[in-house]
């Protein structure tokens, strides 16, 4: 397998990377400067061997002598101590213990340099990805930061400080994009909690109007008529609560108490006995403890009545639903019918239903979108995927 070193270099981490640079660059730049050095010092040793003078002196005969007293035979004659062949062969060996020693001197530098160079490349390496942490500390904080960030915190800003530099500008624009984004938020939640509140009493004044202007004894026909749109106007209403409660989810929590949440699952349960005998639904609570959760307990009673209402509305006679809190873990399971997975996700869409869209004659399709803004506010989120048998398992895991 031939590796390819730019698609190793882009799965590297940035730091890593500016190591790698830090730690090449340097053993580029030293074996430059070793060479570099290495040359001069050949160039400059063989210039001083050209320069060096071996000063001789002459005897008789044509012969060459060393200056200074000589030694005399018996006879006072003075003999000659060198002669012409045995003066090249000395020259000679001389040249060559010289560019012997030249030799083994630059070997010698050269091999401790390379050492030394590799022990270097080694630290700047170091020193390098600690000044690549130190450099890119303020940005892993930005990052940090951005990723807590959320729709429910957008008030929060990075709010960067230090020189104006290039890590401050984008500090900057982080932040005037959250002004932007926190202020499309707040008109959106804006309206919908106003339109919302605008819509309730024109529906409770038709709700008056039609049970009083209305009232027994209805000439015949008409009876079937003030049932539907009183029917009408209740699904409208029960639409609009939810319209209120989801933009009041998704502002947050304003304040928060401990909630014994398998309590608060039996009351729930109770409450909606009634719909589960009408649709022939069995549903039983179980809990190996008490479970403690600090939040909002109107919220949270919500998430716990949509979440049953949803299981035995989308089940079918004879079905089971089965809430269960494990340790920290709430888990609503039906035996509905089978839920694609691929089509999990859009349930906690608003008002999309499985198998149908806006036009859906069941439900208004808030159910799980409500679930999942109360379990955003409380710092955790819901899950689902399809049960075995049919129907959903819908899961929250409380922090």
């Amino acid at each position: 397998m031939r590796l390819n070193p730019r698609a190793l270099l882009r799965g590297m981490p940035f730091r890593a990377r500016l190591t790698a640079a830090f730690s090449v660059l340097f053993l580029l730049a030293g074996a430059a400067l070793l060479a570099f050095v290495v040359l001069l010092a050949r160039y400059g040793t063989a210039q001083q061997v050209k320069g060096i003078e071996i000063r001789k002196g002459e005897v008789p005969g044509g012969g060459f002598a060393a200056v200074g007293a000589q030694p005399t035979d018996p006879q006072g004659t003075v003999p000659p101590l060198v002669r012409p062949r045995d003066d090249f062969a000395m020259i000679r060996q001389m040249d060559q213990t010289v560019q012997a020693v030249q030799d083994t001197a630059l070997r010698q530098m050269v091999l401790w340099s390379a050492v030394g160079l590799l022990v270097m490349a080694v630290l700047a390496g170091l020193l390098g990805r600690w000044l690549a942490g130190r450099a890119l500390g303020p940005v892993a904080a930005m990052t940090e930061a951005t990723r807590r960030i959320s729709e429910q915190n957008l008030h929060q800003r990075l709010a960067l400080t230090g020189p104006d530099d290039e890590l401050h500008r984008l500090a900057d624009t982080f932040d005037t994009m959250l002004d932007r984004l926190e202020k499309s938020f707040e008109s959106q939640r804006r309206f919908v909690a106003n339109a919302s509140h605008e819509l309730r009493t024109p529906l409770a004044v038709q709700r008056t109007s039609l049970e009083v202007g209305l009232a027994d004894p209805l000439p015949e026909g008409l009876a079937d008529v003030r049932e539907d749109l009183l029917t009408a106007n209740r699904e409208a209403e029960r639409l609009i609560n939810a319209l209120l409660l989801l933009a009041r989810s998704d502002r947050g929590l304003d304040e928060t108490e401990t909630v014994d949440l398998s309590a608060a699952a039996r009351l729930v349960a109770a409450e909606l006995a009634p719909q589960a005998e009408s649709e022939q639904v069995d549903v039983e609570v179980s809990a190996d403890r008490r479970l403690s959760v600090l939040g909002d307990p109107v919220l949270l009673r919500h998430l716990l009545t949509n979440l049953v209402r949803n299981a035995i509305q989308y089940n079918h006679p004879g079905g089971r639903v089965r809430v269960r809190i494990d340790g920290r873990t709430l888990t609503v399971t039906n035996t509905g019918p089978p839920v694609p997975a691929d089509g999990v996700p859009d349930l906690f869409e608003p008002f999309r239903r499985l198998g149908q869209d806006r036009i859906g004659t069941t439900g208004h399709g808030l159910g799980l979108a409500i679930v999942r803004s109360i379990a955003e506010a409380h710092g955790t989120e819901a899950t689902a995927e399809p049960g075995q048998a049919g129907g959903l398992v819908v899961t929250v895991r409380f922090p």
